[in-house]
């Protein structure tokens, strides 16, 4: 069987995801794929709040290109708002992007080409039973109801450079959370798979210190919940908490 493994919101702290690849024998010593038929997962969030996330994206971007069939990178809210930050430096954007960590490097350091490989990152992915995604929402539904579809959409509306409302709606969407939570969060989540397939539905943003009302220096391991339907992955590193390599095989 394939090796699965996820990580999400590194927010910059490249030195901790070479360091949690290269344990689990996914780089070498270079920084190069070293995975073999594992298959890696990013579920969003490189940029912002930590120190460098232009070099989570450099590294992410030289993985994929090595190993295009083997490393995947999903779209967070951050990649959506950085790539808004990029094309409409004011207002609204420049607000939001202030007050969520933006890093004024990052900005300074993207190429237009990678705020394009960023602008096309699917939304969604599906792996055998699981369903990847960045947010712990059920709005990726207003969006299509296959992941192909989601995925499409998505960047459509990042498709205009031109249509700072498109950029800003991508953005907010992905910003929501908590959906799988309380009485009613077992429901959404079946919703969820019923839609797009898979038995379980894996997801980072919200950190796990916030699903458990702990701080995140105590977290230590992802967790299942919604009647075992969602595996939350977010270690909360920017939070003080663990950058988390799940693997889920």
């Amino acid at each position: 069987m394939t090796a699965l493994y996820v990580v999400s919101d590194v927010h910059g702290h490249l030195d901790d995801l070479r360091r949690v690849l290269s344990e689990a024998g996914l780089v070498d010593g270079d920084g190069g794929w070293a995975g073999a038929d594992a298959e890696l997962w990013l579920l969003g969030d490189m940029v912002d709040r930590g120190p460098d996330g232009i070099g989570v994206v450099r590294l992410m971007r030289a993985l994929q290109e090595r190993a295009p069939d083997r490393v995947h990178v999903l779209m967070g809210n951050h990649e959506a708002l950085a790539v808004a930050m990029h094309r409409f430096p004011h207002g609204r954007v420049a607000d939001s992007w202030l007050i969520n960590g933006g890093r004024p490097e990052d900005q300074e350091a993207l190429t237009d080409e990678e705020v394009r490989w960023l602008a096309e990152l699917p939304a969604m992915g599906r792996v055998g039973d699981y369903l990847l995604a960045h947010s712990d929402i059920t709005s990726y539904q207003r969006w299509g109801s296959s992941v192909a579809a989601v995925n499409d959409a998505v960047r459509a509306q990042l498709a205009d450079p031109t249509s700072e409302h498109e950029h800003w709606d991508v953005w907010a969407r992905l910003t929501g959370r908590y959906a799988f939570l309380g009485r009613d969060g077992a429901a959404h989540a079946s919703q969820m798979l019923t839609t797009y397939g898979g038995d379980c539905l894996v997801h980072g943003h919200s950190i796990i210190g916030s699903l458990l009302q702990v701080p995140s220096e105590r977290v230590d391991r992802p967790i299942m919940y919604a009647g075992g339907q969602v595996i939350a992955i977010d270690g909360g590193r920017y939070d003080g908490g663990p950058l988390l390599l799940v693997r889920l095989d």
